[in-house]
């Protein structure tokens, strides 16, 4: 068979790998789990806006020592010569002004911004505590669970049905004094750090149970794989099995448990606060301060809205970042 000039060049060519050198082949690049999570985090708009968020609040609450030095207000200080004669703040929106950038409370004159820095560094140090106690705890007893099965399986699944059956905030209503009265006297104070770890403490009784589920679950689905058969063959230990062997192909879910909990943590520390639970008058608290604001509702609305708008653009940011998270560690995810 004959060929044309052109195409014998291009036979020549290609036998010859052009110039008499070998021919270039692309090197292919491959990719980690965690680079495509992240490339998928980086195309997300809604995970950018909402880490940006994330990142301001945490920058914020890490920085409360240095914001009340540059501010030049404490969180207890008070000023009553700036309240009228009912004790209400004079000016504008509950008093906003240079020197107090959302005004300050009724009745004892505090500087509500700086108290909401410190109180947002009080729930973010206790919702941040609290998930990774909680996901400890529920990741340990979920891959003992599902990897050992047996009575190892029903105990442990017998002690997180008992912990749901229990209605976190009555119990919640009913340990936290008792704790307080087991360490201080009715009249002594309770001290700021005592109180948020009576907070922690009640959490990481109730919140490890979502986690153990889900973490047995994934486990049983991989005990039986096999990659564990043959480190099982080859006479791997349990340490091995748990730590080398399952664990590192469960670590998606539990990230976007732990991103999903710590919300959770936020408002759950709220709420209690709210009703004079955990923290003591003198720790900043949006949940404390929440309550007090409901008598002010209609004589100084901006006392609300500050924390309770700050607290709804934080846990909203939890969540949606959750949510792109979730997405993002999801192969099978169209996003």
């Amino acid at each position: 068979m004959s060929l044309s000039p052109v195409e014998g060049v291009a036979l020549a060519e290609i036998e010859s790998g052009g110039d008499g050198a070998a021919p270039k082949q692309k090197a292919v690049v491959g990719r980690s789990p965690g680079q495509l999570a992240w490339l998928r985090l980086r195309r997300d708009s809604t995970a950018v806006v909402s880490g940006s968020m994330l990142v301001f609040f945490a920058l914020v609450a890490l920085a409360a020592p240095l914001i009340e030095l540059l501010y030049g207000i404490g969180p207890g200080d008070q000023f009553q010569g700036k309240l009228d004669g009912f004790g209400m703040p004079l000016g504008y929106a509950g008093g906003v002004s240079a020197d107090h950038f959302f005004g300050l409370e009724p009745g004892l004159g505090r500087d509500i911004f700086i108290r909401m820095v410190h109180g947002l560094r009080t729930s973010l140090f206790i919702a941040f505590t609290a998930a990774v106690v909680t996901t400890t705890i529920g990741v340990a007893l979920g891959v003992l669970a599902g990897y050992l099965g047996g009575r190892v399986d029903a105990m442990i699944s017998w002690i997180t049905d008992l912990a749901l059956a229990m209605p976190f905030l009555i119990v919640a209503l009913a340990l936290t004094p008792t704790l307080v009265l087991r360490f201080y006297g009715e009249r002594e104070e309770v001290s700021s750090v005592f109180g948020v770890v009576v907070l922690i403490v009640v959490f990481a009784v109730f919140g490890w149970t979502s986690t153990a589920r889900l973490v047995r679950g994934q486990v049983i689905t991989l005990r039986e794989r096999e990659f564990v058969e043959a480190a099982r063959a080859s006479g791997a230990g349990l340490g091995h099995m748990l730590f080398r062997q399952l664990l590192p192909n469960i670590w998606a879910p539990i990230l976007v448990a732990f991103s999903l909990a710590v919300p959770q943590y936020v408002t759950g520390e709220a709420a209690l606060s709210f009703l004079n639970v955990g923290l003591g008058e003198e720790t900043p608290s949006f949940g404390k301060m929440i309550f007090r604001s409901l008598s002010y509702l209609e004589t100084d609305p901006a006392y609300v809205f500050f924390p309770g708008i700050t607290i709804f653009a934080l846990v909203l940011a939890f969540n949606l970042f959750g949510d792109a998270l979730r997405d993002a560690l999801d192969p099978k995810s169209s996003r």
